[in-house]
């Protein structure tokens, strides 16, 4: 199986200790955000997890932890832009400390493992396509021999960042805009020795050489892994998504990172009531397991081809 480290919440930022926690424990419990009483045991043994997918803003405080993942294959998801305060307000200065996180991350786990991502893309009467490029271009050029490829994705309106969106003026750009805007980070891209594809995105720019791309990505799974393996597409994710199929383990509503265009949180005072419960010696991500809740041990396999073998089937209730 490839856990997701998590699309929900940035737990190499905040929970890391929680999650190398469990590590050590192997196992954790997810709650099922769709049904808030059924909660799934996750098996953390080596033999079962391929891969790991981290994904965050700021992977700073697990830098000197790593060597407690060294029975596991992983990468990481790294959330690079060119927002100030007003955007992205929990985040460290990008060019004081973050520019160098990435670096650091780089040099210790080797740089096909760190996937730079500018996302999502928004423009405003601040955030214009030249702004854009004029950032992107300088995170390119520190990052240049330190990553090997970079993925972007345009801002998404969910009804959790509507009301957010709608208080910076977020504006679209027409398709002659957009090529131009596209070629230009292609062009940038190539010059720094990065591959660059896009996330999810409904607009084709495989005309601009930016084709869609997987953030779980099935082939440098494989890469890592040294071997196949038979991974599906992820049912639960966009129609657009190419991410092959994954288990998250993350909860929304507990990411202090309260970026506006985050579709993870309701709201800063949703954080900070769920940030309460947080416990790292607990089995859930800021939560208690309570009267009613069913616990039920997930079915846990390999994906590697011709080691499809099943593990720990079984229901407890509580």
């Amino acid at each position: 199986m490839i856990l997701s480290v998590s699309r929900r919440t940035d737990i190499p930022n905040y929970y890391s200790e929680w999650f190398l926690n469990r590590i050590k424990s192997g196992y954790l419990y997810v709650r099922n955000p769709m049904n808030p009483h059924q909660i799934s045991k996750i098996n953390l043994s080596p033999q079962v997890v391929d891969c790991i997918v981290f994904w965050t803003k700021n992977p700073g405080p697990m830098l000197n932890r790593l060597e407690e993942l060294k029975e596991y294959r992983y990468y990481f998801q790294f959330t690079l832009t060119g927002y100030g305060k007003d955007i992205e307000p929990g985040l460290p200065h990008k060019r004081d400390r973050m520019i160098g996180v990435f670096q650091e991350l780089s040099h210790k786990i080797g740089r096909e493992k760190v996937i730079w991502r500018y996302d999502p893309i928004l423009f405003n009467e601040r955030y214009t396509p030249g702004y854009h490029l004029k950032a992107f271009t300088e995170i390119a050029e520190k990052l240049n021999g330190y990553t090997d490829k970079v993925v972007i994705s345009f801002v998404d309106s969910y009804a959790k960042n509507q009301k957010r969106m709608e208080e910076i003026h977020e504006s679209g750009i027409d398709m002659p805009e957009l090529a131009s805007f596209a070629s230009e980070m292609k062009r940038i891209s190539e010059a720094n020795h990065m591959d660059i594809s896009s996330c999810a995105e409904k607009v084709d720019l495989s005309a601009y050489g930016i084709d869609h791309g997987s953030c779980i990505d099935q082939k440098l799974i494989e890469k890592i892994l040294g071997c196949t393996i038979g991974g599906k597409k992820d049912k639960n994710q966009r129609v657009e998504c190419g991410c092959i199929e994954s288990i998250d383990v993350g909860a929304y509503d507990t990411c202090p990172n309260h970026c506006l265009y985050c579709y993870a949180i309701q709201k800063p005072e949703a954080v900070m009531e769920r940030r309460r419960l947080y416990d790292p010696k607990a089995g859930l991500l800021c939560g208690e397991i309570s009267e009613g809740d069913r616990i039920t041990e997930r079915k846990m396999y390999s994906l590697k081809e011709g080691q499809y073998h099943l593990f720990l089937e079984g229901i407890d209730t509580i």
